[in-house]
Protein backbone atom coordinates (compact mmCIF):
# COMPACT_ATOMS: atom_id res chain seq x y z
CA UNK A 1 0.00 0.00 0.00
CA UNK A 2 1.34 3.35 -0.76
CA UNK A 3 0.26 7.00 0.20
CA UNK A 4 0.69 10.50 1.01
CA UNK A 5 -0.92 12.53 3.85
CA UNK A 6 -3.70 14.62 1.77
CA UNK A 7 -6.56 13.38 0.63
CA UNK A 8 -7.10 12.38 -3.17
CA UNK A 9 -10.18 13.89 -5.03
CA UNK A 10 -11.21 10.64 -6.55
CA UNK A 11 -10.70 6.87 -5.61
CA UNK A 12 -11.01 4.41 -8.74
CA UNK A 13 -12.14 0.81 -7.91
CA UNK A 14 -10.40 -1.46 -10.12
CA UNK A 15 -10.97 -5.68 -9.77
CA UNK A 16 -8.86 -8.67 -10.79
CA UNK A 17 -9.85 -12.00 -10.23
CA UNK A 18 -5.89 -12.78 -10.54
CA UNK A 19 -3.10 -10.59 -11.48
CA UNK A 20 -2.69 -6.94 -12.69
CA UNK A 21 -1.95 -8.19 -16.25
CA UNK A 22 -5.68 -8.74 -16.34
CA UNK A 23 -6.12 -4.68 -15.76
CA UNK A 24 -3.18 -3.74 -17.34
CA UNK A 25 -4.75 -2.01 -20.00
CA UNK A 26 -7.27 -0.21 -18.03
CA UNK A 27 -4.37 0.97 -15.98
CA UNK A 28 -2.64 2.83 -19.07
CA UNK A 29 -5.43 4.80 -19.56
CA UNK A 30 -6.18 5.49 -15.94
CA UNK A 31 -2.36 6.57 -16.43
CA UNK A 32 -3.56 9.14 -19.16
CA UNK A 33 -5.60 11.27 -17.07
CA UNK A 34 -5.42 14.88 -17.21
CA UNK A 35 -5.93 14.93 -13.09
CA UNK A 36 -4.37 11.52 -12.79
CA UNK A 37 -2.34 12.68 -9.40
CA UNK A 38 -5.50 13.14 -7.94
CA UNK A 39 -6.89 10.00 -8.12
CA UNK A 40 -6.53 6.74 -5.37
CA UNK A 41 -6.22 3.33 -7.08
CA UNK A 42 -8.08 0.83 -5.18
CA UNK A 43 -7.23 -2.63 -7.01
CA UNK A 44 -9.11 -4.86 -5.48
CA UNK A 45 -7.50 -9.01 -5.91
CA UNK A 46 -7.79 -12.47 -4.32
CA UNK A 47 -4.06 -11.72 -2.74
CA UNK A 48 -1.81 -8.99 -2.85
CA UNK A 49 1.28 -11.36 -3.85
CA UNK A 50 -0.69 -13.17 -6.56
CA UNK A 51 -1.43 -9.61 -8.10
CA UNK A 52 1.92 -8.46 -8.22
CA UNK A 53 1.06 -4.85 -8.77
CA UNK A 54 3.78 -3.18 -10.80
CA UNK A 55 4.57 -0.15 -8.46
CA UNK A 56 6.60 1.65 -11.82
CA UNK A 57 3.64 2.40 -13.09
CA UNK A 58 1.56 3.06 -10.22
CA UNK A 59 3.51 6.01 -8.83
CA UNK A 60 2.13 8.48 -11.23
CA UNK A 61 -1.05 8.74 -9.20
CA UNK A 62 -1.92 10.33 -5.64
CA UNK A 63 -1.92 7.09 -3.66
CA UNK A 64 -3.22 3.20 -4.22
CA UNK A 65 -3.60 0.33 -2.59
CA UNK A 66 -4.42 -3.59 -2.93
CA UNK A 67 -7.37 -5.20 -0.97
CA UNK A 68 -7.10 -8.72 -0.62
CA UNK A 69 -10.66 -10.55 -0.76
CA UNK A 70 -10.04 -14.12 -1.75
CA UNK A 71 -11.70 -15.73 -4.80
CA UNK A 72 -13.16 -13.02 -7.07
CA UNK A 73 -16.78 -14.85 -7.53
CA UNK A 74 -18.85 -11.81 -7.63
CA UNK A 75 -18.43 -8.56 -8.74
CA UNK A 76 -21.16 -6.70 -6.29
CA UNK A 77 -18.92 -8.02 -3.16
CA UNK A 78 -15.84 -7.02 -4.80
CA UNK A 79 -16.28 -3.50 -5.81
CA UNK A 80 -17.98 -3.07 -2.38
CA UNK A 81 -14.80 -3.95 -1.04
CA UNK A 82 -13.08 -1.63 -2.40
CA UNK A 83 -15.78 1.08 -1.70
CA UNK A 84 -15.09 0.37 1.72
CA UNK A 85 -11.85 1.08 1.66
CA UNK A 86 -11.70 4.11 -0.08
CA UNK A 87 -9.97 7.32 1.02
CA UNK A 88 -11.51 9.92 -1.41
CA UNK A 89 -15.04 11.70 -1.23
CA UNK A 90 -15.83 10.21 -4.56
CA UNK A 91 -15.38 6.86 -5.93
CA UNK A 92 -15.67 5.68 -9.07
CA UNK A 93 -16.14 2.11 -10.42
CA UNK A 94 -13.93 0.91 -14.00
CA UNK A 95 -14.06 -2.35 -15.92
CA UNK A 96 -10.95 -4.18 -16.90
CA UNK A 97 -12.47 -3.57 -19.97
CA UNK A 98 -13.40 -0.04 -20.18
CA UNK A 99 -10.87 2.76 -21.35
CA UNK A 100 -11.61 6.22 -20.19
CA UNK A 101 -10.87 9.13 -22.42
CA UNK A 102 -8.39 11.63 -20.78
CA UNK A 103 -10.54 14.17 -19.50
CA UNK A 104 -12.91 11.37 -17.88
CA UNK A 105 -11.67 11.86 -14.33
CA UNK A 106 -11.85 15.49 -13.95
CA UNK A 107 -14.93 15.60 -15.60
CA UNK A 108 -16.34 13.41 -12.92
CA UNK A 109 -14.57 15.21 -10.03
CA UNK A 110 -15.93 18.78 -11.47
CA UNK A 111 -19.43 17.31 -11.95
CA UNK A 112 -19.15 15.99 -8.05
CA UNK A 113 -18.48 19.26 -6.54
CA UNK A 114 -22.78 19.75 -7.74
CA UNK A 115 -24.89 17.89 -5.10
CA UNK A 116 -25.49 14.86 -7.48
CA UNK A 117 -25.77 11.59 -5.56
CA UNK A 118 -24.38 9.57 -8.56
CA UNK A 119 -22.90 11.08 -11.78
CA UNK A 120 -21.96 8.49 -15.06
CA UNK A 121 -19.81 9.04 -18.43
CA UNK A 122 -21.30 8.88 -21.90
CA UNK A 123 -20.29 5.13 -23.26
CA UNK A 124 -18.53 4.57 -26.77
CA UNK A 125 -18.40 1.12 -28.67
CA UNK A 126 -14.76 -0.14 -28.43
CA UNK A 127 -16.39 -3.06 -30.85
CA UNK A 128 -17.28 -0.95 -33.59
CA UNK A 129 -16.71 -3.43 -36.43
CA UNK A 130 -18.53 -6.36 -34.79
CA UNK A 131 -22.65 -6.86 -35.14
CA UNK A 132 -22.47 -9.26 -31.81
CA UNK A 133 -20.24 -6.51 -30.19
CA UNK A 134 -22.70 -3.64 -30.90
CA UNK A 135 -25.97 -5.84 -29.91
CA UNK A 136 -24.13 -6.33 -26.86
CA UNK A 137 -22.99 -2.66 -26.21
CA UNK A 138 -26.60 -1.36 -27.13
CA UNK A 139 -28.03 -3.84 -24.38
CA UNK A 140 -25.41 -2.69 -22.05
CA UNK A 141 -24.73 0.81 -22.63
CA UNK A 142 -27.48 1.79 -25.16
CA UNK A 143 -29.05 4.77 -22.74
CA UNK A 144 -26.06 6.20 -22.63
CA UNK A 145 -24.46 5.98 -26.25
CA UNK A 146 -22.14 9.32 -26.67
CA UNK A 147 -22.80 11.81 -27.46
CA UNK A 148 -25.73 11.39 -25.17
CA UNK A 149 -26.68 14.99 -23.64
CA UNK A 150 -26.34 16.14 -20.08
CA UNK A 151 -29.13 16.02 -17.53
CA UNK A 152 -30.51 13.88 -14.66
CA UNK A 153 -30.82 10.54 -15.19
CA UNK A 154 -33.30 7.50 -14.09
CA UNK A 155 -30.21 5.25 -14.46
CA UNK A 156 -26.29 5.23 -15.41
CA UNK A 157 -23.75 2.84 -16.38
CA UNK A 158 -23.30 -0.26 -14.31
CA UNK A 159 -19.82 -1.02 -13.09
CA UNK A 160 -18.71 2.71 -14.99
CA UNK A 161 -20.29 5.24 -12.67
CA UNK A 162 -18.97 7.40 -9.98
CA UNK A 163 -20.85 7.88 -6.01
CA UNK A 164 -20.38 10.51 -3.18
CA UNK A 165 -18.40 8.00 -0.95
CA UNK A 166 -20.36 8.80 2.23
CA UNK A 167 -23.86 7.48 0.65
CA UNK A 168 -22.52 4.25 -0.93
CA UNK A 169 -21.49 3.45 2.52
CA UNK A 170 -24.84 4.02 4.41
CA UNK A 171 -26.15 0.42 3.00
CA UNK A 172 -23.37 -1.26 5.12
CA UNK A 173 -23.33 -4.74 4.81
CA UNK A 174 -26.21 -4.43 1.68
CA UNK A 175 -24.06 -2.50 -0.41
CA UNK A 176 -22.83 -5.86 -1.81
CA UNK A 177 -25.74 -6.83 -3.34
CA UNK A 178 -26.88 -3.19 -4.30
CA UNK A 179 -23.93 -3.46 -6.40
CA UNK A 180 -24.41 -6.60 -8.11
CA UNK A 181 -27.39 -4.76 -9.83
CA UNK A 182 -26.64 -1.25 -10.11
CA UNK A 183 -29.94 -0.24 -11.69
CA UNK A 184 -31.57 -1.19 -8.44
CA UNK A 185 -29.21 1.02 -6.45
CA UNK A 186 -30.19 3.99 -8.26
CA UNK A 187 -33.74 3.02 -8.10
CA UNK A 188 -33.19 3.33 -4.11
CA UNK A 189 -30.80 6.19 -4.59
CA UNK A 190 -33.91 8.07 -6.66
CA UNK A 191 -36.61 6.77 -3.51
CA UNK A 192 -34.34 8.26 -0.88
CA UNK A 193 -34.36 11.92 -3.23
CA UNK A 194 -31.29 11.69 -4.87
CA UNK A 195 -30.31 12.87 -8.37
CA UNK A 196 -28.04 10.93 -10.84
CA UNK A 197 -26.63 12.57 -13.67
CA UNK A 198 -24.46 12.09 -16.89
CA UNK A 199 -21.74 14.14 -17.78
CA UNK A 200 -20.91 13.64 -21.19
CA UNK A 201 -17.59 15.76 -20.81
CA UNK A 202 -16.53 12.09 -19.01
CA UNK A 203 -16.02 9.59 -21.44
CA UNK A 204 -15.28 5.66 -21.69
CA UNK A 205 -14.89 2.71 -24.47
CA UNK A 206 -16.70 -0.29 -23.62
CA UNK A 207 -15.16 -3.73 -24.73
CA UNK A 208 -18.02 -6.18 -25.70
CA UNK A 209 -18.25 -9.71 -25.96
CA UNK A 210 -17.94 -10.94 -30.16
CA UNK A 211 -18.33 -14.29 -29.85
CA UNK A 212 -22.19 -15.52 -30.26
CA UNK A 213 -22.03 -18.48 -27.63
CA UNK A 214 -20.44 -16.40 -24.82
CA UNK A 215 -22.71 -13.50 -25.47
CA UNK A 216 -26.10 -15.78 -25.20
CA UNK A 217 -24.61 -17.36 -22.08
CA UNK A 218 -23.90 -14.00 -20.81
CA UNK A 219 -27.39 -12.16 -21.11
CA UNK A 220 -29.33 -15.97 -19.83
CA UNK A 221 -27.32 -14.96 -16.79
CA UNK A 222 -27.67 -11.35 -16.49
CA UNK A 223 -31.36 -12.02 -16.94
CA UNK A 224 -31.61 -14.45 -14.25
CA UNK A 225 -29.06 -12.46 -11.64
CA UNK A 226 -31.33 -9.17 -12.15
CA UNK A 227 -34.23 -10.81 -12.08
CA UNK A 228 -33.71 -12.28 -8.52
CA UNK A 229 -32.70 -9.57 -6.15
CA UNK A 230 -35.49 -7.54 -8.14
CA UNK A 231 -38.60 -9.70 -6.91
CA UNK A 232 -37.06 -10.68 -4.12
CA UNK A 233 -39.74 -9.05 -1.96
CA UNK A 234 -42.36 -9.54 -4.24
CA UNK A 235 -45.60 -11.17 -4.13
CA UNK A 236 -46.54 -14.57 -5.43
CA UNK A 237 -48.77 -13.09 -7.79
CA UNK A 238 -46.65 -10.48 -8.69
CA UNK A 239 -44.36 -12.74 -9.85
CA UNK A 240 -46.83 -14.77 -11.21
CA UNK A 241 -47.32 -11.54 -13.67
CA UNK A 242 -43.70 -11.04 -14.30
CA UNK A 243 -43.45 -14.39 -15.32
CA UNK A 244 -46.50 -14.40 -18.15
CA UNK A 245 -45.42 -11.14 -19.43
CA UNK A 246 -41.84 -12.50 -19.99
CA UNK A 247 -42.28 -13.38 -23.85
CA UNK A 248 -43.67 -8.97 -24.32
CA UNK A 249 -40.20 -8.47 -22.73
CA UNK A 250 -38.28 -8.52 -25.91
CA UNK A 251 -39.80 -6.42 -27.60
CA UNK A 252 -40.37 -3.75 -25.31
CA UNK A 253 -36.66 -3.54 -24.79
CA UNK A 254 -36.31 -3.61 -28.58
CA UNK A 255 -37.99 -0.78 -29.10
CA UNK A 256 -36.45 1.29 -26.13
CA UNK A 257 -33.44 0.67 -27.16
CA UNK A 258 -34.01 1.41 -30.86
CA UNK A 259 -35.67 5.01 -29.45
CA UNK A 260 -32.39 5.50 -27.52
CA UNK A 261 -29.89 4.92 -30.11
CA UNK A 262 -31.50 7.21 -32.59
CA UNK A 263 -32.05 10.11 -29.15
CA UNK A 264 -28.44 9.98 -28.96
CA UNK A 265 -27.83 11.96 -32.11
CA UNK A 266 -24.63 9.65 -32.83
CA UNK A 267 -23.73 8.26 -36.04
CA UNK A 268 -25.88 5.28 -35.04
CA UNK A 269 -25.49 1.34 -35.86
CA UNK A 270 -23.38 -0.01 -38.74
CA UNK A 271 -26.17 -2.21 -40.22
CA UNK A 272 -29.27 -2.89 -39.72
CA UNK A 273 -28.75 -6.52 -39.05
CA UNK A 274 -27.73 -5.46 -35.45
CA UNK A 275 -31.23 -5.14 -34.17
CA UNK A 276 -32.54 -9.04 -35.33
CA UNK A 277 -29.43 -9.78 -33.77
CA UNK A 278 -29.96 -8.05 -30.62
CA UNK A 279 -33.66 -9.04 -30.64
CA UNK A 280 -32.08 -12.85 -30.11
CA UNK A 281 -30.09 -11.84 -27.32
CA UNK A 282 -33.07 -10.30 -25.36
CA UNK A 283 -34.91 -12.73 -25.88
CA UNK A 284 -32.51 -15.13 -23.99
CA UNK A 285 -32.48 -12.57 -21.20
CA UNK A 286 -35.80 -12.79 -20.99
CA UNK A 287 -35.90 -16.73 -20.26
CA UNK A 288 -33.24 -16.02 -17.74
CA UNK A 289 -35.82 -12.62 -16.16
CA UNK A 290 -38.89 -15.04 -16.32
CA UNK A 291 -36.51 -18.43 -14.54
CA UNK A 292 -34.62 -15.90 -12.17
CA UNK A 293 -38.85 -14.61 -10.77
CA UNK A 294 -39.98 -18.43 -10.80
CA UNK A 295 -36.52 -20.01 -8.90
CA UNK A 296 -34.33 -17.39 -7.94
CA UNK A 297 -30.92 -16.08 -9.09
CA UNK A 298 -29.16 -19.93 -8.70
CA UNK A 299 -25.49 -19.76 -9.40
CA UNK A 300 -26.35 -17.51 -12.17
CA UNK A 301 -24.17 -14.59 -10.53
CA UNK A 302 -20.91 -16.38 -10.15
CA UNK A 303 -21.26 -17.65 -14.08
CA UNK A 304 -21.70 -13.76 -14.64
CA UNK A 305 -18.74 -12.72 -13.17
CA UNK A 306 -16.95 -15.37 -14.60
CA UNK A 307 -17.58 -14.13 -17.86
CA UNK A 308 -17.23 -10.66 -17.00
CA UNK A 309 -12.89 -10.51 -17.02
CA UNK A 310 -10.89 -11.29 -19.89
CA UNK A 311 -13.10 -9.65 -22.77
CA UNK A 312 -10.10 -10.00 -25.30
CA UNK A 313 -10.61 -13.80 -24.53
CA UNK A 314 -14.00 -13.16 -25.98
CA UNK A 315 -13.19 -11.50 -29.49
CA UNK A 316 -13.32 -12.69 -32.67
CA UNK A 317 -9.98 -14.13 -34.53
CA UNK A 318 -8.25 -11.23 -35.15
CA UNK A 319 -9.24 -8.88 -33.16
CA UNK A 320 -7.74 -6.88 -30.17
CA UNK A 321 -8.49 -4.41 -27.51
CA UNK A 322 -7.53 -0.81 -28.24
CA UNK A 323 -3.89 0.46 -27.72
Amino acid sequence: MAKTDSTPAMSVVVVTPDSYATIEIAMKYLRAQSVREQLEIVIVAPSAEATNADESQLKPFHSFQVVEIGEVDTMGVANAAGARVSRAPVLVFVEEHSYPHPGWAEALIGAHREPWAAVGPVVTNANGDSLVGWADFIVGYGPWLAPSRAGVRDFLPGHNSSYKRELLLQYGPDLDSMLESETILHADLRREGHELYLEPAARISHLNFEKPSVWIRAQYYSGRAFAAPRSGHWSLMRRLLYILGGPLIPFVRLKRAFDEVRASKGPGVPSRWVWPVLLVGLGVSAAGEMIGYALGAGDAIEQRCNLEFHRVWHLNEGNSPPD
